[in-house]
């Protein structure tokens, strides 16, 4: 009742003017690419509709479907005296060239390959194949795609879903009139598989996953391998494909199940493979997938399509319902009206759309719901949706960014649940990290490196030496994840998690961190240390990319340190290591300024190969870390200001979204927002300049280019920053509020604490607000003026960057505040 009670504060404001009611992507024509169809997913089961009239195609992904299997261990034997080696070429020789050999003899596997399940065509028999009126929409309010279309006075409605709850692909088909429903289901892969008919109505494609696939980045003559001398290596997998009909025939044979005279039809889609564990083999030691396969389809066909939908909207809303987004529209907004496609190209040309706006904000929320479930394993570079059997990039777990900006907006959009996959990746990745921590590196804890997979990969890749140091070797992979650890406590406020689960790995992370660390001129620094994918001119003028103490590395090492002293605070256990973490965190090579006045990226004050470069690594310490803030450190974030400068705003997909964080966190909001621009910018079409990367698809994909989602999920989490901050212990109301959004209100986003906030504002001014106490404890509230909190006595301190409001709230309960200028 009390969180209800949030939601309705906000929503009694007057609607007309800026409340969002129409939350779909919709258009004139079928999808021609990729690109252009749109997604549904239920967190394990992946489609991708075209909407095409003669021949529709939809392209399936199931999350577990994936190359190879358990990882081998004990795959470089000789990495820890080439780490040897690469030290002394680094302290003693500051020879980075030298340095840079060594550290690719210490490289491992290339990770496996997220693989497509299929697809899905339906072929129907029509007198014409041009329709006299047509429609494709996608409801991300009840997540259902929708087609229609009116050929020879019929028209004709196709409806699909991926149910979570009943764990199917649904496609409810209709005909306005009676027997004119005429078509054939036919399903095919890329994969090696094979068709069977089950019953007369049903049919199954069988198959295996190859035993690996080289990176679509790596040249290689004989990419897809199908055999594995070790015999764990090829997943089994099996779709199912069920038609019910209330009329006309429907038969079934290997090519396929046809549906002649009917006029409503239910298909349905499911799928399963022998995924059994990070650590299981997919072949001798899997599951049953023709078992789990049948009984979710089993189960499935017993509900009626109504009953279906009535489940799937009961999930789904249960979380997409907890966050409300609306911004004050223009008197005369036509680009409201439009087809998505359209109002995107008009965006892109400089139309003021708010509405579009908090549609995007909406739409990667969506998506995060429908790529990532409890239970299941973490979204990927791309989602769950994936056409390629050598996607880019393998569409792997990508960790010196990717995965993480995945998962950067779960807790503030309201979706904490959505994280619980990446926390279960973590726990798997430090049993592998075990692993390569003993063996690369004779250290304790656990190590991740760049790339890693289904199977929890940890080791630093490059096929032994035929990578590039740049990325392959870059090794902190585990103390970054770690970050993830500590805020879904902080979010949640849950001991019983922190202590049995957060605190083991972030101290196994930090043990690693403690013994990879050297001593180098009165310091403790990382060596080798890398710049993610990014490389530097040295004294002599030659380009290096292996150094020592890079600032990432630094900051990441000494995020991890202080999250791991408060966790420990928090605990109240654990003293002795808590006093070591401290004693190592005061020896950490600090945070320099270079000549330019820009925060520097190397140990020395090096020039950039590339000045422009898409990562600005070393400003993890402004997001997602929390070193460095306007109010705390004034000089250091205006050398990260000055390095945004100097890098510029141009950048691929997901980098721009990174640069809406940054901005936020740096308090201009006016900034962040031209960002958003740049990311919502129309990619595909003759105006596009790809030399400076993407921006947006479409269908709203984000546009590396190629696709790849972590833009979208890093762009709701900068649109979230920009509305509300708690990285500091404080809650900052609308801390960079651009001139844009200067009328809007918004609910259900979290701050840490686990406190649920809502806020109307006019003139960049709060007018109303409300935090619900979800579990109690002390809220300190950062505001540009007094505020008074209803009902009880709470006295606003001035600081020199505003006023902070502390008051002690009890579990459960809604404040509401009032102020002249909050």
């Amino acid at each position: 009742m009390i969180k209800k009670l949030a939601t309705l504060l906000i929503c009694l404001a007057p609607l007309s003017g800026f409340c969002q009611q129409n939350l779909k992507l919709w258009y004139k024509q079928p999808a021609k690419v990729w690109t252009e169809a749109l997604p549904v997913g239920n967190g394990r089961l992946g489609a991708m509709i075209f909407g095409r009239v003669g021949q529709e195609l939809i392209q399936l992904n199931e999350a577990t479907l994936w190359t190879g299997g358990p990882v081998r261990t004990n795959v470089n034997p000789q990495a820890y005296a080439n780490l040897l080696l690469a030290r002394e070429a680094l302290l003693k020789n500051e020879d980075y060239a030298q340095a840079n050999e060594y550290a690719k003899k210490m490289q491992g596997y290339y990770s496996e390959s997220y693989l497509p399940l299929g697809d899905l065509t339906l072929t129907q028999k029509l007198k014409d194949t041009v329709p006299t009126a047509y429609y494709r929409d996608l409801d991300i309010k009840n997540a259902i795609a929708t087609t229609r279309y009116t050929i020879d006075g019929v028209e004709y409605t196709r409806q699909i879903i991926s149910s979570a709850p009943d764990q199917v692909i649904a496609i409810h088909l209709t005909a306005s009139k009676a027997g004119k429903l005429n078509f054939a289901i036919g399903v095919k892969n890329q994969l090696r598989y094979q068709n069977v008919v089950i019953s007369n109505n049903q049919v199954a494609m069988t198959g295996k996953a190859p035993s690996h696939i080289q990176p679509n980045y790596i040249d290689s003559k004989d990419p897809i391998q199908w055999a594995d001398s070790a015999g764990c290596r090829g997943m089994r997998y099996e779709l199912q494909v069920k038609a019910v009909n209330k009329d006309g025939v429907v038969s079934a044979d290997t090519s396929g199940i046809t549906v002649k005279n009917a006029t409503d039809v239910t298909i349905f889609l499911s799928a399963a493979t022998s995924f059994n564990g990070f650590d299981k083999c997919p072949d001798s030691e899997g599951k049953d997938e023709h078992k789990l396969a049948t009984e979710y389809l089993n189960k499935a066909v017993k509900c009626s399509w109504s009953t279906l939908l009535a489940h799937h909207y009961a999930d789904y809303h249960q979380y997409f319902n907890r966050v409300s987004f609306g911004l004050a529209e223009p008197a005369d907004n036509r680009n409201a009206l439009l087809p998505t496609d359209e109002r995107l190209f008009n965006y892109s040309e400089g139309a003021k759309d708010p509405d579009f706006e908090t549609l995007y904000f909406q739409f990667s929320r969506y998506l995060l719901i429908s790529c990532s479930r409890p239970g299941g394993p973490p979204a990927n570079l791309q989602g769950i949706w994936n056409k390629e059997i050598r996607p880019p990039w393998s569409s792997n777990y990508t960790t010196n960014i990717n995965v993480q900006m995945n998962y950067w907006p779960a807790e503030v959009a309201n979706l904490s649940e959505m994280q619980l996959p990446l926390i279960d990746f973590i726990k798997h990745a430090a049993v592998t990290g075990e692993v390569t921590a003993t063996q690369f590196y004779h250290t304790r804890g656990w190590a991740v490196h760049h790339n890693s997979d289904i199977w929890a990969l940890s080791n630093p890749v490059g096929d032994i030496g035929h990578g590039d140091p740049m990325w392959a070797n870059w090794t902190m992979g585990s103390p970054w994840l770690s970050q993830h650890l500590w805020w879904h406590y902080q979010f949640t406020k849950d001991k019983t998690y922190l202590q049995e689960t957060a605190y083991p790995l972030m101290k196994g992370a930090a043990h690693f961190c403690m013994d990879f660390l050297v001593p180098y001129k009165g310091y403790l620094v990382t060596a080798p240390s890398l710049s993610p994918e990014n490389s530097f001119i040295d004294d002599k003028g030659k380009q290096g990319v292996v150094s020592v103490a890079t600032t990432m590395d630094m900051a990441i090492i000494w995020d991890l340190f202080t999250n791991v002293i408060d966790a420990s605070e928090q605990l109240g256990t654990d003293k002795a290591f808590r006093d070591s973490v401290i004693a190592y965190r005061k020896q950490l090579y600090p945070l320099h300024i270079g000549k330019k006045g820009n925060l520097q990226e190397w140990y020395k004050d090096w020039e950039d190969t590339d000045p422009h470069h898409r990562h600005v690594s070393h400003l993890f310490t402004v997001f997602p870390g929390h070193e460095i803030s306007p109010i705390e450190t004034p000089e250091l974030a205006a050398a990260a200001k000055k390095t945004l400068e100097l890098r510029g705003d141009a950048g691929t997909g997901w980098s721009l979204a990174w640069k809406i964080n940054f901005w936020a966190r740096l308090l201009d909001g006016n900034h962040a927002y031209k960002m958003i621009h740049y990311l919502l910018k129309l990619t595909g079409s003759s105006h596009t300049n790809y030399s400076n990367g993407g921006g947006s698809y479409a269908n709203l994909f984000d546009a590396h280019p190629p696709f790849q989602i972590d833009g979208n999920f890093g762009a709701l989490s900068g649109m979230s920053e920009m509305l509300l901050q708690s990285q500091s212990g404080e809650i900052s109301l609308l801390p960079a509020i651009p001139d844009a959004w200067a009328e809007g209100k918004i609910s259900g986003l979290k701050a840490r604490g686990n406190f649920e906030i809502a806020m109307n504002w006019k003139n960049k001014q709060i007018t109303t607000a409300s935090i619900l106490s979800v579990t109690g404890g002390l809220c300190k509230l950062r505001t540009v003026a007094p505020v008074k909190i209803t009902g009880l006595q709470a006295r606003s301190v001035k600081t020199a960057n505003g006023y902070v409001t502390s008051f002690n709230t009890q579990k459960g309960v809604l404040y509401k505040i009032t102020g002249s200028k909050i």
